[in-house]
């Protein structure tokens, strides 16, 4: 049992040796950026919009920076690679579902840009 225990503290990062850095970019955020946390939420929201109007995907609307995304698996799969092509990060989740994140990095050019690739690739067939 208290193997079990080890290895599942570890696999939830319990085994972090450097917490200390990743604790530094957390300060480093709330001493520098909190004020444009309301710039993050507004791309997050124009994304799920965005993607609300796209035959194939229902996007939940954001309570944060957080845009969770349902769709069919195979187009998961399809949109997964092209967007990979294209260097639009987005995580996948098995059964169909995606995450994507706005931050410091994501302006809303790049939202366009990601929503604009997205209806690409789902109104292409096959």
């Amino acid at each position: 049992m208290i193997g079990r225990a080890r290895r599942w503290r570890k696999m939830l990062s319990g085994g972090m040796r450097q917490a200390g850095i990743v604790a530094a970019a957390g300060l480093h955020a709330l001493d520098h950026h909190v004020q444009r946390l309301a710039e993050d939420h507004a791309n997050a929201k124009a994304l799920a919009d965005g993607f609300a109007e796209i035959t194939g995907l229902t996007a939940k609307p954001p309570q944060s920076n957080m845009v969770f995304v349902e769709l069919a698996p195979e187009l998961a799969t399809r949109l997964s690679e092209a967007l990979r092509q294209r260097g639009i990060a987005a995580s996948f989740w098995p059964g169909g579902r995606m995450r994507w994140v706005t931050h410091l990095d994501v302006d809303r050019v790049a939202v366009d840009e990601a929503i604009a690739a997205v209806r690409e690739v789902t109104e292409r067939r096959g």
